[in-house]
Parts: C-alpha cells; structure tokens; sequence
C-alpha cells in the first residue's frame, strides 16, 4: 500500500510539473508573438514589408594596444604628437555681434527662396551664404529646399529636405536676431512660383554684393520674391570689403552655431564617438579625399592600374564634353602628383603618420565618402595601424535605420541592361557569314559592364553615363547623412589630416571645412594642412625603399609636418579662402587674448602677416572674460621636458625592431633630435 501511495504522489507531482512547463511555453510562445508582431508594425511602411534587421546592436571592433599602460599623458612623446599648438593658443573664437549691429526690420523686402543642389560642403557654404544674402538684402529666407533629398527616391517621408540633414527649428530660433526666417512662403507666391511666374536666377560661384544690390534687389521689391538656384557650393564672394565684416561673422554664426543635425543624425555621431575614446586615447581622424570626381578633375587617373583608370577617363572626358574641365582628355599624372594636385595615398599618409612618432596602435577614424578604389586603396593603412576604423565598423544597421528612417524597400537593384539589338543582329550575321576571299572583320565590341561606387557604365559604347536608378538616388542622400556623422567626428579628434582637400569642381571640400571649423572652434588643436608638393618631393626620395627609410629623410619629414601646423594653415588662408570663407574664417570670427586693445597680424602674432588681402585686417582683442592664463616659464620648461626622451619614436615601424638600421644612431641622437624640435617649436612661437 505504501508502495501505491508514493506512486499516486509522483504522478501528481509529475502533472504539476507538465502544467508549469506547458504554462511557460505558453508564455513564451504569447510573448514571441507580441516581439514579431512589434517587428513586423515597426518595418512595415506603406503596405511594403522593408529588409529585417537585427534587433540586437553588436559592434564587434575593440581596440588593441601593444602597452598595457595606457595613460600616455605622461608619456615623452605625447606633448610632440597630441598636445595644442602653443602659436595657435591666444587665438580664440569670437563672432559675436558688435554694438552697432541692429536688428532685422520689421518689414522686410520681400521673400528670397532657395533651391541648392550639390553635396554636403557645397550645401553647407551656400546656406551660410544665402543668409549673408538675406542680410545684405533686408529679405525674408524661406528655409533653403535641398535638392539632394527632394530628388531622390525611396527615402524617407519623415523629413523633407532641410530637416533631412540639419534641425529646422534651431536654424530659426538661432538666427531670430539676424535674418527673417519662415517656413514655407504665403499660398499666394507659393502659388506664383508653382506657375513660374517669379523672377529666378542662377547665381554663379562667388557673386559679389554688386549682383545682389543691382540685379537681385530691383526684381525682389518689383514681385515681393525671386528664387535664387545654386548649384556649385557658395553663391557670395568669400572675402567681403571691410564694411561688411559684421556679414563675415554672421556666416560664422550660421555655419558654427546655427546649423545643427536633426537629433537622430547628432546621436549616432556622439554614440560613435564614447566607442572611439572608451578605451582613453587620442585618435586621428583621416579624410582621404579620393573622389572620381576630384582625381579627374586633377588628371589623377594614372595613380590606378586597373578599371578604375578608365573609369577616371571617362568621368574626365564627361566634364570635358559639359565645359566643366578646360583641359586636353590626357593628363601626366605624374607630373600633377609632383605639383601637389593629386591626392596622397592613404599608404603614403600611414608612412608619414609612422614617420613622425605615431604608435601602430593609434586609433584612426577614416572620413567621407567611399573611397575610390575601394578597399584595396586603405590596406597598406590597415596593415600600418592596427586600429582603423570608419563610422560602419562603429556602428550597426538598426542605428542608422533611425537615422533613415523608415523607407521602403527597393527591389529595382543594379540590373544589367541587356545588349542593343543592333549589337545581337551584328553578332548573328558575323557567325552565320559564310567563307570569303578576305579575313572576317572582329566580332563586334562587347559592351564593359563596371560597377564601382554603385555606377554602371557602359564605356566601350556610349560617352553618357546611365540614368541613375532610385537606389544610386536614396543613395547619394544617404551620403549627405554619412558625412554629417563624421563631419561631426572630425571636429572632436584630437589630430585630423586629410589626403586631399578639393573636390570635383576645384573648390574646397569636405576636409575644408573641417579644418576651418576646428581652426574657429578650436584653434590650437592639431590639425596637419599638408603641403603635398613638399611630401610628394620627401617621397620621390624614397620611392624604392618607403618602409626603410634613413634617420635624415625622417627628420626632414618631421619638420615639414611641424611647419605644416601653422604654415598650412597660412597656405590654406591663400588657395582655399578665396573660394570658400568657411574654410578659413580668421580673423574676421576670431580674437587674440592679448594685453594690448588691438593688435595686427604681424609676425609677432600667432598668425604670421603675408602680403594678401586675408592679413591685412586686425584681430580683435578678447573680451575681458576670455582671457585664460598666461603661459609661464615653468609651464615651457615643463613641456620642455617632455620632448626629451623620444625613444619610443625612434623606430618608424614595428617591423624594423629587429634591424640595425637605427640602431648605430643611438639613444644620444634621439634626445638631441627632440631637444632640437622642442627649440624650433619655442622659437616659432616667439616670432
């Protein structure tokens, strides 16, 4: 009976158990569905199911560092390769409105409306400049239609145009005590201008103040709008006369405080940049600047060995054809390398980066678009650098889908256009011919089929390129987003260089900007404007050995960086200012924590004084609030100190340990090389 008795218990307490498990099953099958069903109501957009993604964010890059001490403050080398640059200290930023600087008035002269068309550089100089514009003007600015977004297909209906890219609402509030800004114009002329019936112009790169006064102004108070097209970045002269300088700062104001990202774009950009300094260290931000359309506005196609020569070449004859490019089809790229005109690659950028002391273990952020080339281009850099990343590595699918949007999924994919019928009708004849007392012409030509960038062309038949498809288009607005994120890392590195700073156009780009943004914000920062004739000249010597090069080529290639801190910079002031003010905004938005009242750009000054008309203002002096604490003796010899022991920089790469090479030059060498550079540097800051 006992035995009975323990049997009835064990199968009440097995069907217990069987009724939690089915219970929980149950549970966790209600619960999957609910997850799927969330899944299935956030993808789905206009009756179209888009592409699944993962809802786990998993970023699998971690940084390796050969040390385990990481605190690389007090390491000797850290003041010559991370820390400001002292002749770049007392230059703070400063576009605040003076005095006499009034208010917009009440009524205005009528509504100035704005298509801008072209890529993020060239959409972010028109729009400080169009504001420029309203001012000079007294109008009202109908926030700027970009015609990037609005032309693309398949993207989102989230956000329309400008609030595709910058936050639309901050653009207005932060400008309320400068220019008028609306929305939309009145239904009235919105009307009018659906019907063509207001006057329109299109304004050429860099029109002066003259154009807008005697042109632009008579026809706005004529019909209370124009509309003004820009298609090639700023559409006012960079460097304004004297009297205009309060229109100089308000570009600043624009481009420096007004024009944020819309939030999910600011984000994603501050998400990546905790994961690139979690692990503590300073990190260089590399931008190579190689665009098809920059290598064939230069004549750069030669620089390739492969498809992407051709394609060079045909981009090249393209601009030709449409009077972009005044020039002859070929080019010696060579010769435009030697001058300074083509990009440097991102091999030789790793060489000098190894070259002036920088660990294999630095963390390097590659910026702007895809590299053309591709992968095969930044390998040399990976093998370099341990620690290469871009913002894909950085971040996963479902973070930029917020950034997207939500936008329906394509299927028209890069299909392959089928063969012209002329060219199967060729082809059959030729095979069905019969003998002939000659030799048989050759089969005709097979049409080349290239996919680079997400181009296809069809280079052995046609000089014009295809239509895009809606994903090349979806894409070249998704490119605009791209580069706000690392627009956005690029300001906060600790270092930024650049491998080329021109773009399709010969005017600045992306890595411009850049510069002129950290040069207003952040003057002392480092960033390397190189002088690419001088590199190209170091590299020539070398060509045959560049990973074993001798104690005196890195000496010399060292010092031609440290110049490149400040003298760069001046060049800069030269070539790009003319054409793009937002490349370099000194001295017009900035000031010098100085004692005296005002003060000239003389050699004296952190910014050395040349015979052009971009030094021949005065920078301002700071307000009394701005000045930080002057620099002391024993700060410099502190400094000093630091730069003495620069052993650690000795070796250029990691797989040279082992040789003898610099060896024989000796621990004595590398202390009096640092002293040496350590001297060059106080001097410099004393002229």
């Amino acid at each position: 009976m006992k035995w009975v008795s323990m049997k009835s218990e064990w199968k009440m307490l097995f069907k217990s158990n069987l009724k939690l498990v089915a219970l929980a099953g149950l549970v966790l099958s209600v619960f999957s569905l609910f997850t799927h069903f969330l899944l299935a109501k956030h993808t789905y957009n206009n009756g179209i199911i888009s592409e699944y993604h993962s809802s786990v964010t998993i970023i699998s890059w971690m940084p390796k560092f050969k040390k385990s001490d990481l605190s690389i403050n007090n390491h000797p080398s850290y003041r010559r390769l991370w820390a400001p640059v002292r002749r770049l200290e007392s230059l703070h930023p400063h576009a605040n409105r003076s005095g006499d600087y009034a208010a917009p008035e009440m009524e205005s002269t009528g509504f100035i409306f704005v298509k801008i068309r072209g890529g993020f550089h060239e959409i972010r100089n028109a729009i400080s400049d169009v504001v420029a514009v309203s001012r000079l003007l007294n109008a009202t600015l109908v926030i700027p239609e970009i015609q990037s977004t609005t032309s693309s297909k398949g993207i989102s209906t989230q956000f329309k145009s400008f609030p595709y890219l910058y936050n639309e609402d901050q653009f207005i509030a932060a400008l309320a005590k400068d220019v008028k800004i609306v929305k939309t114009l009145p239904k009235n002329l919105k009307g009018a201008r659906r019907k063509k019936e207001i006057p329109s112009f299109k304004v050429p790169h860099g029109a002066s103040p003259y154009f807008y006064l005697h042109h632009v102004l008579p026809m706005l108070t004529k019909h209370s709008v124009v509309e003004l097209l820009v298609s090639s970045g700023g559409c006012l002269q960079s460097i304004l006369p004297p009297h205009l300088v309060e229109h100089q700062k308000l570009r600043c104001r624009v481009a420096f405080h007004a024009l944020w990202f819309r939030e999910e774009v600011q984000n994603l950009a501050i998400k990546i940049l905790n994961r690139i300094r979690a692990s503590g260290q300073p990190f260089i931000a590399y931008d190579p600047g190689m665009t098809r359309d920059a290598l064939a506005y230069y004549g750069c196609a030669e620089l390739f060995q492969d498809v992407h020569t051709e394609l060079i070449m045909h981009r090249r004859a393209w601009m030709i054809k449409r009077g972009i490019l005044k020039g002859n089809l070929s080019s010696d790229s060579a010769e435009q390398y030697r001058n300074g005109l083509c990009p440097l690659m991102p091999e030789e950028i790793g060489i000098l980066l190894r070259a002036y002391g920088y660990s294999s273990d630095t963390i390097i952020y590659i910026s702007g678009g895809e590299v053309f080339g591709g992968l095969k281009k930044l390998i040399p850099l990976h093998a370099t650098f341990e620690n290469v990343v871009d913002r894909t590595s950085l971040s996963s699918p479902l973070e930029w889908d917020k950034v997207y949007g939500r936008e329906a999924n394509l299927v028209d994919q890069y299909s392959i256009p089928p063969p012209s019928a002329n060219v199967g009708m060729r082809s059959q004849a030729w095979k069905n011919s019969g003998p002939r007392p000659r030799p048989l012409p050759p089969p005709p030509a097979r049409p080349k089929m290239y996919n680079v960038e997400g181009w296809w062309g069809w280079v052995a038949e046609s000089d014009d390129e295809p239509e895009s498809t809606i994903m090349e288009l979806r894409t070249n607005a998704h490119r605009l987003l791209w580069e706000a994120i690392d627009y956005m890392v690029c300001i906060e590195a600790d270092v930024f260089i650049t491998g080329f700073d021109r773009d399709g156009k010969g005017n600045p780009n992306l890595a411009s900007l850049v510069a002129g943004h950290r040069l207003y914000r952040s003057p002392a920062s480092r960033t390397y404007g190189l002088d690419r004739k001088e590199i190209a000249k170091l590299f020539e010597e070398i060509r045959d050995s560049l990973y074993q090069p001798n104690r005196t080529w890195i000496t010399a290639l060292r010092k031609q960086l440290r110049r490149s801190l400040t003298d760069g910079l001046l060049e800069e002031s030269k070539i790009s200012k003319p054409r793009s003010f937002l490349a370099f905004p000194v001295p017009e938005c900035s000031c010098i924590a100085d004692d005296s009242t005002k003060r000239s750009v003389n050699t004296s000054s952190p910014m050395p004084k040349f015979e052009n008309p971009v030094f021949s203002g005065l920078v301002d002096q700071c307000p009394s609030w701005m000045k930080g604490p002057s620099s002391s003796q024993s700060r410099e010899e502190t400094e000093e100190e630091n730069d003495k022991d620069d052993s650690a920089s000795s070796g250029l790469f990691f797989w040279l340990s082992n040789g003898n090479q610099e060896g024989d030059i000796g621990d004595a060498s590398n202390k009096e090389e640092a002293l040496v550079e350590d001297q060059e540097e106080l001097e410099g800051g004393e002229r």
